[in-house]
């Protein structure tokens, strides 16, 4: 079963709870590659997101930041021999781009490994997501943005939910009518393993125009 984690962004260090399952997931600790959010800015090194997985005592023999320094190539061999791929936070609109433009998505949907993104990551991990300026996106217009589609569903991830209710809902109502959107804040988590799906933290699912809190699993 491939696993997955949709992770929100968090303010210090990977909670004990989920740091324990990681683990338990993530027993190939030969390679990771870490796909940029800002792939042109060199200085992106996803440093906060190792940081994590550092203090969680998660380490790899091999490190591997996929940016525009890596030719298109080489990229797509480091994601075909990662233990690990963990799609970055920052700007999910240039991660996509980079995404499509070195042709990735493919080979992360065939790939074995562990899957985690951390928000813009997360997002991008989904099936389909909606680039709205409302929601704090970079866009002028609103528009559908296919993601590498690891699972059917929608992800928000990183965003003050709690205090813009009724503008996520009046956004994201008709996508809602055609897949399920987990919502989700800081310190939060999404894993999916095989058919089952576990939340950590205060995680929200939007259907059919209607929002309601998950209990957490983990």
């Amino acid at each position: 079963m491939k696993t997955h984690y949709y992770l929100g962004w968090f303010s210090n260090f990977i909670p004990e709870d989920l740091t324990r399952v990681l683990k338990e997931d993530i027993t190939d600790r030969k390679s990771i590659a870490m796909i940029s959010s800002n792939p042109a800015i060199y200085e992106e090194d996803g440093a906060t997101e190792r940081s994590w997985l550092d203090e969680a005592g998660i380490t790899f023999d091999e490190y591997h930041l996929i940016n525009y320094q890596v030719q298109k190539g080489d990229a797509q061999a480091l994601i075909q021999k990662a233990s690990v791929i963990f799609l970055l936070g920052g700007n999910p609109v240039k991660q996509n781009d980079f995404l499509m433009e070195y042709e990735l998505s493919e080979l992360i949907k065939q790939s074995n490994a562990v899957v985690i993104g951390a928000s813009a990551g997360a997002i991008n991990m989904s099936a389909k997501w909606l680039c709205s300026k409302k929601l704090g996106f970079e866009a002028e217009t609103s528009s559908l943005i296919e993601g590498v589609g690891l699972d059917d569903f929608s992800v928000l991830s990183h965003y003050d939910l709690e205090d813009n209710t009724d503008l996520v809902l009046s956004e994201l109502s008709p996508l809602s009518h055609e897949m399920n959107i987990y919502a989700s804040n800081k310190d939060c988590a999404i894993r999916v393993n095989g058919a089952q799906i576990d939340i950590f933290g205060n995680v929200y699912v939007i259907s059919n125009s209607v929002i309601r809190k998950l209990d957490a699993t983990l």
